[in-house]
């Protein structure tokens, strides 16, 4: 019976293997096969940095004894048997469509995919290839291309972000996910790292490689084409995609957080849904090595050690401000969809070896601020993202200021700003209501407390105003959408995840609930 060993600690500076350290603490002779599940690092005393791990191994001796001895912090594994999936027996008119080939729309394929169904997925935006060409064209002063960016592609918004795969939902699936990113080509430390991350230069290949997986498996999936309208009388009928309609009984809505002329297109056809809270604020850029310091202390720099990350928050008045996509060694880019707005995101690849780190400091809004229509929040964040534009000189760069001056500290800074295709300095408390303005001050003074020089020498660009989708799209406990039968919501654009980890989780979900109701094909 295999054993789970939690709270293994091995010095930074310390050359002992994990082996060692798990005999060290067990007391065994041998220990085997030794998997890794989790690695963090301990940081609150910076002189005594450690790696802290968790394994599981299977000795050879009385594990119920051996636990025993261990404590608390010794788990037996018992061996669970699992309830075999049960199929639908509901016969399929039409093949499964999938709106959306982002984190939800992959998984929901890949998993419909593998158990025979044969999903039709369009994406509105081009695969991973065309759309890198695309993006790195707008960020050095090309046009934007409202339909192939970094919104809409193969991939979904993540694939230009971090690749981050931390999470704070609790559910089996998780595991299955990390297994399979890592088996098309992700690295396999993502597995049992605390804070796992694949980086945008590797993510590109994961997601291609899982494209070809889904075609092989009998899956189609066509790119450059958008969900247009759909049918309904007493449950959905038909979808018209690039001008053409096409028979549909099932459809997975899985369009990410910025399809605005789809969520459009949903509430004119009578879907239900509604406003939900997001957040809104700036990128911050600190040089990294301040980060490090702070985080590590005299360990910053040191060969064991990734870059420091870092995870804030505080809340005042029922209101919170917190960091928000925070990227090691990365850099902020423009992630417009939309002509004549202006949206950052943050980016790092998979050495996160970049001069800055950057985090979204973001405030959270609510429909009791911007209105309790369906699409008012939609109308918010495009108000904000036009009035950056304008104040920016109407050419996608992006407003920016020294991060002393909009607190009123001082003036100037040591971090130059990263984002693509430039940045124009201006007085960025223009862009937000006051009641924004104001919390994210008292963010910054929350934080340096936290993170000692935290609000001196950074420099902020912005707006950051993707964070969540601004709607929910409504579904009953069937996973269904509450107006109507055939209609899936899913993902983060429906409200539903927020990040890679719980969008593909949700992906998985839903795939499960049709195949639950519909037979193979």
């Amino acid at each position: 019976m295999p054993i789970r060993i939690n709270n293994i600690k091995i010095p930074v500076n310390s050359d002992m293997r994990v082996e060692e350290a798990v005999i060290k603490k067990t007391g065994i002779s041998s220990a085997g096969d030794v998997r890794i599940i989790k690695k963090s690092v301990d940081a609150r005393k910076k002189s005594e940095l450690k790696f802290v791990y968790s394994v599981i191994i299977d000795p050879d001796c009385n594990q119920e004894k051996l636990a025993a001895k261990i404590g608390a912090d010794a788990v037996l594994i018992k061996k669970q048997d699992r309830t075999p999936f049960i199929f639908g027996n509901k016969k399929l008119t039409s093949r499964p469509v999938i709106a959306g080939f982002g984190p939800a729309g992959i998984f929901a394929a890949y998993t419909l995919a593998r158990n025979g169904y044969k999903p039709f997925v369009i994406e509105r935006g081009g695969d991973v290839e065309s759309r890198d060409i695309a993006v790195k064209k707008f960020w050095n002063g090309g046009g934007l291309d409202p339909e192939n960016n970094v919104q809409f592609g193969e991939g979904g918004a993540g694939t230009f972000s971090d690749g981050k795969l931390t999470t704070r939902i609790n559910d089996a699936r998780c595991e299955a996910v990390l297994e399979t990113f890592a088996a098309f080509g992700a690295p396999e430390e993502i597995t049992y790292q605390a804070k796992p991350h694949i980086g945008t230069d590797k993510l590109k290949t994961v997601v291609a490689e899982m494209r070809k997986e889904i075609i092989s498996l009998g899956g189609e999936i066509r790119f450059f084409s958008k969900l247009e309208d759909i049918r309904i009388t007493e449950r959905l009928e038909a979808v018209k995609i690039n001008g053409q309609w096409q028979d549909c009984s099932v459809l997975v809505l899985a369009i990410g957080h910025s399809a605005r002329d789809t969520f459009e297109m949903l509430f004119k056809k009578g879907i239900k849904m509604e406003p939900k809270p997001f957040s809104v604020g700036f990128r911050v850029e600190h040089k990294q090595e301040m980060i490090d310091r702070a985080m590590y202390g005299d360990f910053a720099g040191h060969p064991k050690l990734s870059h420091a990350d870092y995870a804030l928050s505080y809340r005042e008045n029922g209101r919170g401000v917190y960091s928000f996509c925070m990227c090691p060694g990365g850099s902020v880019v423009a992630a417009a969809s939309e002509e004549g707005g202006v949206v950052t995101n943050g980016m790092s690849e998979y050495a996160r070896d970049k001069e800055n780190a950057n985090s979204a400091i973001v405030v959270s809004v609510t429909p009791d601020d911007f209105g309790d229509g369906a699409l008012d929040g939609v109308k918010f964040q495009r108000e904000i993202e036009k009035r950056a534009f304008n104040m920016a000189g109407k050419n996608y760069k992006a407003p920016c200021r020294y991060l002393n001056e909009f607190l009123g500290t001082g003036k100037g800074g040591n971090t130059n700003p990263s984002y693509l295709p430039g940045v124009e300095f201006t007085d960025i408390s223009r862009i937000y209501p006051g009641f924004i303005n104001n919390m994210l001050k008292t963010g910054f003074a929350e934080f340096d407390k936290k993170i000692k020089g935290f609000a001196k020498g950074g420099v902020l660009t912005g707006p950051e105003t993707r964070t969540s989708s601004p709607v929910c799209i409504r579904r009953n406990d069937e996973l269904v959408s509450a107006s109507a039968n055939g209609i899936y919501p899913c993902g983060e654009g429906a409200g539903y995840a927020g990040g890679i980890m719980s969008a593909a989780v949700d992906g998985i979900k839903i795939a499960e609930k049709i195949m639950s109701v519909y037979a193979p094909i």
